[in-house]
């Protein structure tokens, strides 16, 4: 039986300084939300992206302090590993690592090749199964993943099908993975967020985000920080005896009645 961990002062419990902090897709976004705040919170952030490294920079510049920009591709084999090993090699430890990474495309179900499926399901699924066991690899009693899911993979949107699909598959994931770390101390939570702002959003979907308005009890978009404070949590002290846990974060849309 593991025994009990300490409870940090209150004070320090969302202080991550000297941890190493993995967000893959930190390129932009979401994911460039997320670097930051754990850049606020003290941590070294290791920015992952794909192939758009001046984002990644841009991301970086923000988040400061020791953090650094690293290269993979994590739908390919071995991605993933590469990534964390490389973190390791430069810092000499891992924390956290928020799987963050992925594709959101829209599709019409019966328009969809087996490609572009398979497409969606390597990246937001194969990717994150790698990282986890990547991560899991290096890290310590009391490390963390928080893998970042979506509402999509516990009530379905049209047009992702394939999306919706991927998710439910990374809640299962998580919970799998809970199961089998826990006895390593390595906690493993996942965070499925709403529909999150973006520049030009209102614009380019304006049906979509007045209907989501609609449907919201707190009558707004999410943000990047909305979802990085959830990760913030999750990785945190404050949720030591938290794992294989799903924090919804949504502005209450999963709460209004379907009839």
């Amino acid at each position: 039986m593991s025994s009990s961990p300490t409870v940090p002062p209150l004070a320090d419990a969302l202080r991550f300084t000297g941890r190493v902090v993995v967000v893959t897709g930190a390129s932009g976004g979401l994911g460039s939300g997320i670097a930051r705040r754990f850049g606020e919170a003290g941590a070294t952030v290791a920015v992952h992206y794909h192939r758009d490294r001046g984002g990644a920079e841009s991301t970086r510049n923000t988040v400061g302090g020791d953090s650094f920009c690293v290269a993979a591709d994590l739908a390919a084999p071995g991605g993933a590993r590469a990534l964390a090993d490389e973190v390791v090699q430069r810092t000499g430890r891992l924390d956290t690592w928020i799987s963050n990474a992925g594709l959101q495309p829209v599709q019409a179900l019966t328009d969809m090749t087996r490609a572009e499926f398979d497409e969606v399901l390597a990246a937001n699924v194969s990717g994150v199964f790698e990282s986890t066991v990547a991560a899991a690899f290096h890290m310590r009693a009391e490390g963390s993943i928080v893998n970042i899911a979506s509402i999509e993979g516990i009530q379905p949107a049209v047009g992702h099908s394939h999306y919706s699909a991927s998710k439910a598959a990374v809640l299962a994931h998580t919970r799998a993975s809970a199961l089998e770390l826990g006895a390593r101390g390595i906690r493993v939570n996942a965070v499925a967020p709403g529909l999150i702002e973006r520049p030009g959003i209102a614009e380019q979907w304006p049906e979509g985000v007045s209907r989501w308005l609609a449907a919201a009890p707190l009558e707004r978009l999410g943000t990047p920080e909305d979802v990085a404070d959830a990760c913030l949590f999750l990785a945190s002290p404050l949720a030591r005896w938290i794992t294989g846990a799903v924090l919804v974060v949504d502005g209450g849309v999963l709460s209004r009645p379907t009839w």
